[in-house]
């Protein structure tokens, strides 16, 4: 199975703290930035198309704005966005860098900084893949950035934007940063869905004694996977936890329960990859083990074979010395006498494997 690499744009060791330089696979298309703007009445969604327009909400109310920037390989858009927004150059290098794992840092009451990875299961490729997902929240705004556009991850929120659906509109970015959040982790379900799948696959192939080498490269790409996974979630759990524990005012009291929930649902998802890693495990163990038993039973045949054939052949080997003396040899019926006797040490031999039970 081929994997995912990163090839381009690595930091370079010694550059300034701070520097934007793009970390992670090549990217073709041009940065998209979307506003949305909405409350528990109305809402406008604007493509920005230049990045003057990209600028702090000029008043607090009524409005809660949303920029979500999709692509995060354009140096000079971050750079500006970072200007607009007056976000610490630190903050926009973690952006950036697509192997920053997940973290949660506040800048004073200003605004707040959470990064995290969106994960899903390629099918076609049987691969994990994720995506460097990162938000600023401030008091009245929330700015999102999303790594590629293979597919919003965010679409779910903003139809419910639309349709004025749920808690969203009537509440503050604060459950807006939840609700992607919350999107991110059910997610993880899914994906864990499909490693599960395939793990029933190849545990009912391994049972049905079909498994192959093939089998157990994908059961090690899978605890690979898991691994991976894990990793990536772990640090989600701490965030969730500080974002509880840190007394903040962009974080509103309300929003709390939903956090809690949320952290929930993390929990939930590290017990069940824990589960799979153990249930990978013990199928490794489990093919191995079939894997001997298979030669144990091929070389338990070709033992029986050799133990009959062995007095035959001896027996074939002494009359074959051709000596003048030996009197079976000028027997009319010496050959059939011989045939006979091996025949019957044989059948005889058989019946005693099968009484012991060794076949």
């Amino acid at each position: 199975m081929s994997r995912r690499r990163y090839k381009v744009g690595e930091k370079k060791a010694g550059s300034s703290p701070g520097s934007l330089i793009y970390v992670g696979k090549e990217i073709d298309y041009k940065t998209r930035v979307r506003r949305i703007e909405y409350n528990a009445t109305d809402y406008a969604i604007d493509d920005i198309k230049r990045l003057s327009e990209c600028r702090l909400p000029a008043t607090p109310e009524p409005f809660v704005s949303w920029l979500d920037v999709d692509g995060v390989h354009e140096a000079s858009v971050v750079e500006r966005i970072g200007q607009q927004y007056q976000l610490h150059p630190l903050l926009l290098e973690d952006v950036m860098n697509t192997r920053q794992k997940p973290k949660l840092e506040q800048y004073d009451d200003v605004y707040l900084f959470a990064t995290l990875k969106a994960l899903s299961f390629n099918e076609a490729t049987q691969e994990l893949e994720s995506e460097h997902l990162s938000f600023v929240l401030g008091k009245q705004y929330l700015i999102s950035f999303q790594e590629e556009r293979k597919g919003d991850i965010f679409q779910p929120v903003i139809d419910r934007i639309i349709a004025s659906a749920g808690k969203t509109r009537r509440n503050g970015p604060d459950y807006l940063m939840y609700a992607l959040m919350d999107v991110v982790i059910d997610n993880y379900f899914v994906t864990l869905d499909c490693i599960g799948d395939n793990l029933e696959t190849l545990e009912n192939r391994i049972i049905e004694q079909a498994a192959n080498q093939e089998t157990l490269t994908q059961l090690y790409a899978l605890k690979r996977d898991l691994t991976l996974m894990r990793r990536l979630v772990w640090p989600v759990r701490e965030m969730l936890n500080g974002l509880l524990l840190e007394e903040s005012e962009l974080v509103k009291p309300v929003t709390a329960p939903f956090l809690r929930d949320l952290y929930d649902h993390v929990l939930q998802v590290l017990d069940i990859i824990d589960s799979y890693r153990e249930v990978a495990a013990s199928l490794v163990d489990v093919y191995l083990s079939t894997l001997s038993n298979r030669m144990n039973s091929v070389m338990k045949t070709l033992t029986i074979f050799s133990a009959i054939f062995m007095p035959l052949t001896f027996i074939a080997g002494i009359y074959g010395m051709n000596f003048d003396n030996m009197p079976e040899l000028h027997t009319r019926d010496g050959y059939f006498a011989v045939l006979g006797a091996m025949g019957v040490l044989s059948i005889g031999m058989i019946l005693y494997f099968r009484r012991r039970g060794w076949m």
